[in-house]
C-alpha cells in the first residue's frame, strides 16, 4: 500500500486582500478535507490600495458563489468600465482605456485599421467614441452589459471599485463558514526541516508551534517565509518603473463616475477611485525627483472634497521575488512582488497565483516540475504586466520634468519594443503567451498617447472600403444605447437596495 502523500494543512501567513482570498478560495476548492489555518496579527495593519479592479474579479466572485449585489452592498462599492488619463501623453490631453473592444469588426481588417485611415482622410469620430465602456462612462451612466450580441449595448465590460479592507472582512466570513480557523498572533519566525530545506512550522511569538505541508506567503513587502526564511531573492525593475512611493488618503465622495481616474503629476501620478462612502485618493511618485512632503502636498491639494484621514505612505520596490514558489512555500500578493496600480492589477495577480496553485496543486513531495512551472507562468504574467504599464511612461512627449524626460528616453525591454515597432510601422496588435491585456488595452494607449502608425495595413487598400460611414453610425448607436441606461448612482442605489442583508454571500 503506496504512502498517502495528499496534502493534509495548510497555513497561510498573512491576511488581508491576499490571505482571505486565498483561504476562500482553497476552501471553497478543497472543501474540509484539508485543514487550512490563517494566522494574522491584528496589530499590524494592512497595505489596503488595491480598491480598483479588472474584470476578471468577477470570475473569483462567481467562482465562489458570491452574489454580487450583496458584495457591493457589503463592500461600498462601484462599478468600473476602464480608467480615464489625465496628461499622460502630454500636459491637456486625456483618453480613456475601455474595458471591452473598440466597435466590433466589420470586414476582414479590424476595425481599428479602419478609424486610422477615416482619421487621415478626416471626419473620424474620436476612437474614445467608438468604446460602448466610454460612451456610457462618459455619461456617468451604468448597467449591465446586455445579453443579445447583435446590440452594441453587449460590447463591454466592467469590473469594480470597492473597500479593500470590507473585502477581506466578507472573504473572512466566508472562509472560516468553511471551516477556516483564523489565530490572531504574530508570526516570529519559522523553523526549516534539516534534510529538504522545507518550512517545518512557523513559530508565534508566544511560542506556540504550527506545522503544516503546505505554506502560503501572505505576509506583504516582508516575504517573511519567501524571502526572510529562504532568501530566494528579488529581481528590480525600478530602471522602468522608477516610481518607488505612494501616498493614499480618502477624502468625501464627489463625482460617483462608473470608471477611475489616473492623472499624470510631475514626478509620477495620482489615482481618483469613487465608493459610496468616500473616494480614494493616492499618489503615486518616485522619491528621487520628489521628496514626501512636496508629494503630500501635491495629493491634498488636489482632492475634490475634505480628507477623512490622515495620508499613508507606502514604500515599495517594483519587480519580483526570483521564485515565487520555493520548496514549500507559495508566495501570493506583495510577498511575491509588486506593480504600481496604474492598471488596477493588484488584486488581480492574487487572484492569478491562486489559480496558478489550484491547476497545479502538489502532494507534500513538491514536484519540481510543478514548481518550475508555477514559477515560469508566474514571471512571465509579471513580465507582461510590467510592459504595458512601461508604455504608459514611454510614450511620452512631456518634457517639463525630470521623470518625463528619463522616461520618454529610456530603453524598454525588448519584449516591449516589439510591440511598439509592430504597432508604429503598420497599426498592427502583436500578442505574446500570458498577455493580460488584449488589443484594444494597447490600442487604447498607443493612440491615447500619440503613438500613431506610418503606414496602414496593406490588406485595407486591397479591401478597397470606406468605413466612415460605419464608423459614424456605430458611435451614434453607442451613445443612444448609453443613454438608455440609468445613471451610475441610481443603478447602485438600486442594487443595494434590494434584499436587504438576507441576499447571499455565496
Amino acid at each position: 500500500m503506496t504512502d498517502d502523500r495528499r496534502i493534509r494543512c495548510i497555513l497561510i501567513a498573512g491576511g488581508g486582500s491576499a490571505g482571505w482570498m486565498t483561504a476562500a478560495a482553497l476552501a471553497n476548492a478543497l472543501g474540509r478535507d484539508v485543514a487550512i489555518t490563517l494566522v494574522e496579527s491584528s496589530e499590524i495593519g494592512t497595505v489596503g490600495v488595491g480598491e480598483a479592479t479588472i474584470p476578471p474579479i468577477r470570475l473569483f466572485n462567481r467562482t465562489l458563489g458570491i452574489d454580487e449585489a450583496a458584495f457591493v452592498r457589503r463592500t461600498k462599492g462601484s462599478f468600473k468600465l476602464g480608467i480615464e488619463f489625465v496628461d499622460w501623453g502630454r500636459i491637456g490631453a486625456r483618453y480613456f482605456h475601455p474595458f471591452g473592444p473598440f466597435g466590433r469588426d466589420f470586414d476582414l481588417v479590424p476595425l481599428h485599421q479602419y478609424w486610422l485611415d477615416a482619421a487621415a482622410r478626416g471626419g473620424a469620430p474620436a476612437l474614445d467614441d467608438l468604446s460602448m465602456a466610454w460612451a456610457a462612462a462618459k455619461r456617468g451612466r451604468f448597467s449591465p452589459p446586455l445579453p443579445d450580441p447583435r446590440s452594441v449595448g453587449s460590447t463591454f465590460d466592467y469590473a469594480y471599485h470597492f473597500d479593500a479592507g470590507l473585502y477581506a472582512a466578507l472573504l473572512r466570513d466566508y472562509a472560516e463558514a468553511r471551516g477556516v480557523m483564523r489565530i490572531d498572533a504574530r508570526i516570529q519566525g519559522a523553523e526549516r526541516e534539516g534534510e529538504r530545506g522545507n518550512i517545518a512550522a512557523v513559530v508565534l511569538e508566544d511560542g506556540q508551534r504550527i506545522a503544516a505541508d503546505l505554506f502560503i506567503d501572505c505576509s506583504g513587502f516582508r516575504g517573511l517565509l519567501i524571502e526572510e526564511t529562504l532568501g530566494t531573492g528579488y529581481v528590480d525593475w525600478r530602471h522602468w518603473l522608477p516610481c518607488d512611493r505612494a501616498i493614499a488618503v480618502p477624502c468625501e465622495r464627489g463625482d460617483f463616475t462608473p470608471y477611475t481616474r489616473s492623472t499624470a503629476r510631475p514626478a509620477g501620478w495620482q489615482w481618483r477611485i469613487p465608493l459610496q462612502h468616500r473616494t480614494g485618493n493616492g499618489h503615486v511618485h518616485c522619491s528621487a525627483y520628489m521628496g514626501e512632503d512636496e508629494a503630500t502636498a501635491l495629493l491634498l491639494a488636489n482632492l475634490e472634497g475634505a480628507p477623512l484621514a490622515d495620508p499613508r505612505t507606502l514604500r515599495f520596490t517594483t519587480g519580483h521575488r526570483r521564485r515565487f514558489w520555493s520548496h514549500n512555500v507559495v508566495a501570493i500578493g506583495l510577498s511575491s512582488g509588486f506593480l504600481e496600480p496604474l492598471e488596477s492589477t493588484s488584486l488581480h495577480l492574487i487572484q492569478a497565483g491562486i489559480s496558478k496553485l489550484l491547476a497545479l496543486f502538489p502532494t507534500r513531495d513538491m514536484d519540481p516540475l510543478l514548481v518550475d512551472e508555477f514559477n515560469r507562468i508566474s514571471i512571465a504574467e509579471f513580465e507582461r504586466i510590467r510592459d504595458f504599464l512601461i508604455l504608459h511612461y514611454k510614450l511620452t512627449t512631456r518634457d517639463d520634468s525630470e521623470l518625463w524626460r528619463y522616461c520618454a528616453a529610456m530603453p524598454v525591454p525588448d519584449t516591449l519594443q516589439w510591440k511598439i515597432d509592430h504597432f508604429r510601422s503598420a497599426g498592427r496588435l502583436v500578442a505574446r503567451e500570458f498577455d493580460l491585456f488584449a488589443a484594444p488595452s494597447w490600442l487604447a494607449v498607443h493612440i491615447g498617447q500619440g503613438n500613431r502608425p506610418q503606414a496602414r495595413d496593406p490588406l485595407l487598400a486591397a479591401r478597397g472600403i470606406d468605413g466612415r460611414a460605419h464608423l459614424a453610425k456605430l458611435a451614434d448607436a453607442m451613445a443612444r444605447a448609453a443613454e438608455t441606461m440609468p445613471t451610475h448612482a441610481d443603478y447602485v442605489a438600486a442594487l443595494c437596495g434590494a434584499g436587504g442583508e438576507s441576499r447571499r454571500l455565496g
